[in-house]
């Protein structure tokens, strides 16, 4: 029986007019970025229940980030190798298990560990995320429109996270953050597996475990680097010991990739300047939205003694504004190429950070406003052209990778910007002073993403041609 349905589905035939595919493969997407907003809001409620300090609160977080950024490449070449459909699934199901552990966690210990297992999930669901919409999505203009909505479907998570959050908290308690992801996944299964066929795979691709190690230990030196400097300070030995290590790892890592024969990152890959710098960009604009999410929470919990709720209703201005910038983006971009949208979100953002940074130690509720809707706008307005250009730029065979790639770096940047905020918070003359100066960190990350993307991503008169 399972054969034969099987065989139906290899019959069925990609649906690019139709949106239940997209539907299908955003609630797992959804589901990802939920849970990283939804936690933000969560942490000090639940640093206090589990008596754990910040440090182990910046750990819940950064656990997730970790493994999620250090096996998205994994992640990208099995669904290269076994189909993109069938890895998609299986992270769905990780992640689901692993929301239920991180619920009923006894403590810190295992919470992060649930978390780092969740991460691991996530891994294996964005990847195949984006190449299953490039499977089905066949035209350009099609594609425009389904990446578009894939950061919209972002954009609703990450808006209704700190208020799912805050609510959840309040009300039920932060074990019931973790909770609701299990129906999330269980109507993604039956979504995916009904209305989005069958991935071709390629057996013959192996994944290249001493290059997944090196990248693994990359990220966890760098994130250990970032979140133990607050703690212990910038000129700890662990701290400086791992900030060394990290360019070693690196290096180890780009050599196996030259040496190995079917590499988990082709370097060819990274001649394309699109490409390339798209993903620099995505590790950008991460680390300062992620960073500005992350410290804001702890700013209006601790210093402004808001709940849990009233901390999700403060952060809305930013993160509501991702619920229609990254739609608005897909359909400009057909008329304007991703060039200058990308410019423009960049800058928005640097503005928006720029504007808190300069409101002064204690200022008005009001006058934090428009700066958060700057940046939440100006950060989905620029995903769907990063991430259209970074897909354009891959060979159709590689989607899977250059998938992978670009939200590995943007992991990379989120796990950096919680841990470097947490840190300015621990190590400032005051907790005011460390919000301010991770913000104006978050602003020169944005202006240097606006400046990449100058030089980097195509202008629109060449996109065309090359249409």
């Amino acid at each position: 029986m399972a054969s034969g349905s099987g065989a139906r589905a290899r019959r069925r035939q990609p649906d690019g007019g139709s949106l239940a595919p997209l539907l299908a493969v955003c609630s797992g997407y959804f589901m990802v970025i939920l849970d990283v907003t939804a936690v933000n809001v969560a942490a000090p409620v639940l640093g206090r229940d589990l008596g754990a300090s910040l440090t182990a609160v910046q750990w819940v977080a950064n656990g997730y980030t970790l493994t999620f950024a250090a096996l998205l490449l994994t992640g990208g070449a099995l669904g290269d190798r076994l189909g993109n459909r069938r890895v998609f699934c299986t992270g769905v199901v990780v992640f689901s298990a692993a929301s239920l552990a991180c619920a009923l966690a006894p403590d810190v210990v295992v919470l992060t560990a649930a978390r780092m297992l969740e991460g691991v999930g996530a891994a294996l669901i964005v990847p195949g995320s984006l190449a299953l919409l490039q499977q089905v999505y066949r035209s350009p203009d099609e594609r425009s429109r389904a990446f578009g909505l894939w950061g919209s479907m972002a954009g609703i998570a990450a808006s209704a996270g700190p208020l799912v959050g805050g609510l959840l908290v309040t009300t039920v308690g932060w074990r019931w953050v973790f909770f609701v992801n299990l129906p999330v996944g269980a109507l993604c299964i039956a979504l995916t597996l009904r209305r989005v066929p069958p991935s071709p795979g390629n057996p013959g691709r192996s994944v290249d475990w001493p290059a997944q190690c090196a990248l693994v230990a990359l990220v966890a030196l760098l994130t250990t680097a970032l979140n133990e400097a607050g703690r212990l300070g910038w000129t700890a030995p662990l701290v400086l010991t791992a900030a060394a290590l990290c360019p070693v790892a690196g290096a180890l890592f780009v050599l196996r990739e030259r040496l190995a024969r079917s590499p988990v990152l082709p370097l060819p890959l990274l001649a394309s300047r699109p490409l390339a710098g798209g993903t620099v960009i995505g590790l950008l604009f991460n680390f300062a939205f992620y960073g500005m999410v992350f410290t804001a929470s702890l700013y209006f919990q601790h210093a402004r003694g808001l709940s849990a709720l009233r901390t999700g209703l403060a952060l809305f201005p930013a993160v509501a504004m991702s619920m229609f910038a990254s739609a608005l983006s897909g359909r400009l971009a057909r008329r304007t190429g991703h060039r200058p949208l990308v410019v423009t979100g960049m800058l928005l953002g640097a503005a928006g950070l720029a504007g808190w940074a300069a409101a002064g130690a204690r200022p008005e509720y009001a006058l934090l406003v428009l700066p958060m809707m700057a940046t939440g706008f100006g950060t989905s307005f620029a995903l769907t052209g990063a991430t259209s250009t970074v897909m354009a730029a891959a060979p159709e065979a590689r989607a899977g990778t250059a998938s992978a790639l670009f939200n590995t770096s943007r992991q990379i940047g989120s796990a950096a910007g919680v841990a470097l905020g947490g840190s300015l918070l621990v190590s400032a003359a005051d907790f005011t002073e460390g919000v301010r100066l991770s913000m104006a960190a978050g602003a020169a990350a944005y202006l240097t993403a606006a400046g990449l993307a100058l030089v980097c991503l195509p202008r629109p008169a060449a996109r065309q041609a090359g249409d």
